[in-house]
């Protein structure tokens, strides 16, 4: 009530007991009911917004003089009316969610002097009830299952180096705790475009309480820095976001600019233990930021911008430049060269991918634990190339940090290449469809979804997977080939068409789809045209400059192969000889080597093979895959089928796993069953060797548009023919040319296959 010695706050009855009772024992209503929210009077749970439509109450008839009652008075203030009127809600989820923000809008309010005094004790009330409410509950404690909302760290020195490093710093500090979760960027942006505000929005208190609310989070962290002299003083506050209580609130000094970080460190500690963390998991996860990061503010700041014009969906390639500087600032600083090994992997550059991941990895010693996971993970999938450790270590790092974190996560790295590579594609299906409803604005959970279902030859589910993201207007990886390619599979000239159009003028979506329509010219037998694409393929890659030249090599060597499979012997030996010149990395040398061997210089490739085994002792791919498949072909070469057999045993253990070329589709997989194949022939065992071409048959997927799923029908006719089945042979041959109906006359494959045909 307004007495005149100022605001006094009175009981009215609302209280409840610590068991939440409603009633009475005799059933009569606790409380004063004209007052009562209308859960309460039901004897439904209460909670804040329960005392919130009873302050409403108050407050109307503070600026009424009369109760709230069906036929409600006018209020002069229009914008105190709909305050008001909000409080009363009869639904709870309608009213203010909390004192806090009540305030402010109470704050806000320019009306009548009259009105103005009861806004003006009203707003009191508020505060003193959020106060009271906030005593009364105890110290607010944040649970494993809850967001915090990490708002802009207001720089109020005047120098430029600690805008958005500041937070970039404490949300590395942050994530080293597998307790807290931090609301992603990528997740943050998203609800910022759906506020009507740019992604790029400053995140003041304002914008960040509407994302708490938007996102369902629990908490709102807000920062500061301030220079008092030559000291610098650091501020950090937590608050709930629907009651405005404070979780924790904290302040450090700092004597010098080159103390700052480490303030930050100790401040985000502190408040680690406050708002629940148990210390003992603070003091395991809590490396001081000079340590897991860079003690040069201006290397954090490169990395800082690198990072939000990643996540802002630049990608690797605004990217790129922007890590380079970071490290070219301090050469010591891990983290920005492990984000360039996954970029340059990313992009199809091994050889850069290799020197960075190693040495991200030399550097190890100076990250957080959460980033030494994620550097392990990719020195073995980029350097030692052994995923089954790629895969372990991705599992292990979800075990210790099961919660959603900014990328890199193990979240968003087990449905890709180390699950698909060793055959776990249930598994990626299952960690991306996770993916996908904890981050649906995401795009790297789709594509993965999409490649495993199209692996797997669910080619219906993989264009779902790529509809949901189309749907998001979002582009996943491979999003555009892995389209092509199932258009190629299921013969849709017209879906085929619509993609090469959709690609045309998009950075790499383009050169990529290039490289597809190659192969699938290759796999119709219409050779010209298909050189043509691979030559646009490769010249838009090259365009790009230097540090390109790999991924221009991958799409040469791919030529190479299906010129070799086609019976031009010289020109695979051409394609393979100017890719070698272009790189050495280990795909490109595999698929060289591929296309030397299937032109008959059996030595040369073997000393490929040779050189992969010496380089990647390790390597999942050139172990189980590569070496075997070059090996085999050598010993063909030498007349020597029965050795081939033997070399390719090992590489039925992954044989129906995504390889290093399928997995990017620069070239299909199963070569190492083709080649078993014509060992097979060579042996006369002819019912070995139909196994081995309809299991090429019978995985599209793992093949997809290269050509050995066109020939495996011509070779599986030859050994029909072979075993004395002219009917099957008939069949298999005619299956051939059907897919072979508009191919150049003139290619060499196409010439034996018609003159077998005339003489079954």
């Amino acid at each position: 009530m307004i007495a005149k010695s100022g605001v006094k706050v009175l009981d009215f009855g609302l209280a409840k007991s610590s068991v939440d009772e409603a009633v009475t024992s005799s059933q009569m209503v606790m409380g004063t009911p004209a007052y009562m929210a209308p859960e309460q009077r039901e004897g439904k749970p209460a909670d804040v917004r329960t005392d919130i439509y009873s302050f409403g109450c108050v407050l109307y008839e503070m600026l009424t003089g009369g109760r709230v009652t069906a036929q409600r008075r006018r209020i002069p203030s229009r914008r105190l009316e709909k305050i008001v009127h909000r409080c009363l809600e009869e639904d709870p989820g309608r009213r203010w969610q909390s004192a806090a923000g009540l305030e402010r809008e109470l704050a806000k309010v320019t009306v009548a002097t009259t009105a103005w005094k009861a806004v003006a004790a009203a707003a009191s009330i508020v505060a003193v009830f959020a106060a009271a409410y906030a005593y009364l509950q105890g110290p607010p404690k944040l649970t494993e299952k809850d967001t915090i909302v990490l708002a802009g760290f207001e720089n109020k020195t005047g120098d430029p180096v600690f805008d958005d490093t500041m937070r970039q710093g404490l949300a590395v500090e942050l994530q080293q705790s597998p307790f807290l979760s931090l609301l992603p960027e990528a997740r943050i942006q998203q609800t910022l475009a759906l506020m009507g505000q740019p992604k790029d929005a400053p995140l003041t208190p304002e914008i960040a309480q509407q994302l708490c609310e938007r996102t369902g989070s629990a908490a709102i962290l807000e920062g500061s820095i301030a220079s008092v002299g030559s000291e610098y003083v650091l501020g950090l506050r937590a608050r709930t976001c629907n009651t405005g209580s404070i979780l924790d609130q904290e302040q450090v000094q700092a004597a010098r600019r080159e103390d700052v970080l480490n303030a930050l460190s100790q401040i985000a500690r502190k408040f680690r233990t406050r708002i629940g963390e148990s210390l003992a998991t603070v003091e395991k996860h809590s490396t001081p930021l000079i340590e897991a990061t860079t003690p040069s503010l201006e290397a954090l700041k490169a990395y800082t911008t690198a990072m939000k014009v990643h996540l802002a969906g630049g990608g690797c390639a605004a990217g790129i430049p922007l890590f380079r500087r970071a490290v070219e600032i301090d050469p010591k600083f891990a983290i920005p060269y492990a984000n360039l090994g996954l970029c340059y992997s990313a992009t199809g550059e091994s050889v850069l991918s290799v020197e960075t991941t190693t040495k991200a990895w030399q550097l190890r010693d100076r990250v957080s634990e959460r980033e030494r996971y994620f550097i392990d993970f990719l020195y073995d999938r980029n350097v030692t190339g052994n995923l089954e450790k790629a895969y372990q270590t991705l599992e292990l790092w979800l075990q210790t940090y099961p919660r959603g974190d900014e990328p890199p996560s193990p979240h968003d790295l087990l449905g890709g290449i180390s699950a698909q590579g060793t055959g776990r594609f249930e598994r990626a299906i299952e960690i991306s469809r996770e993916f996908m409803v904890t981050r649906p604005e995401v795009g790297i959970g789709y594509a993965d979804l999409g490649s495993s279902r199209f692996f797997l030859d669910r080619f219906p589910e993989a264009e779902s997977a790529l509809q949901q993201a189309d749907e998001r207007k979002l582009e996943p990886r491979n999003d555009l080939v892995m389209r092509y390619n199932i258009a190629v599979l299921k013969g849709d000239k017209d879906q085929m068409d619509r993609v090469v159009a959709r690609a045309r003028g998009k950075h790499r979506a383009e050169h990529g789809v290039a490289h597809a329509e190659a192969l699938a010219l290759a796999r119709s037998g219409r050779l010209r045209a298909a050189r043509l694409s691979s030559s646009r393929a490769v010249d838009l890659v090259l365009q790009e400059g230097e540090e390109a030249r790999e991924l221009a090599a991958t799409y040469q060597a791919a030529r190479a192969v299906w010129e070799a499979l086609c019976g031009n012997g010289a020109d695979g030996q051409n394609a393979a000889n100017a890719a070698l010149k272009l790189a050495s990395g280990r795909d490109v040398q595999y698929t060289a080597g591929l296309a030397i061997a299937l032109s008959g210089d059996s030595s040369r490739s073997e000393a490929l093979a040779g050189d992969l085994e010496n380089r990647f002792p390790e390597d999942t791919f050139v172990k189980f895959t590569y070496v075997p498949v070059l090996r085999a072909l050598a010993a063909l070469g030498r007349g020597m089928p029965a050795d081939a057999v033997e070399r390719l045993e090992i590489a039925r253990q992954y044989e129906l796993a995504a390889n290093g070329l399928n997995f990017s589709f620069y070239l299909g997989g199963l070569h190492s069953a083709y080649v078993r194949g014509e060992a097979f022939i060579a042996l006369h065992r002819y019912a070995e060797a139909a196994a081995e071409f309809q299991k090429i048959l019978d995985h599209r997927g793992i093949v997809g548009a290269d050509a050995i799923g066109a020939l495996a029908h011509l070779q599986l006719g030859r050994v029909f023919a072979l075993s004395g089945d002219k009917a099957k042979a008939r069949a298999a041959y005619e299956a051939f040319l059907t897919l072979w109906k508009d191919a150049d006359p003139d290619v060499p494959i196409l010439k034996k296959a018609k003159a077998e045909y005339g003489r079954l």
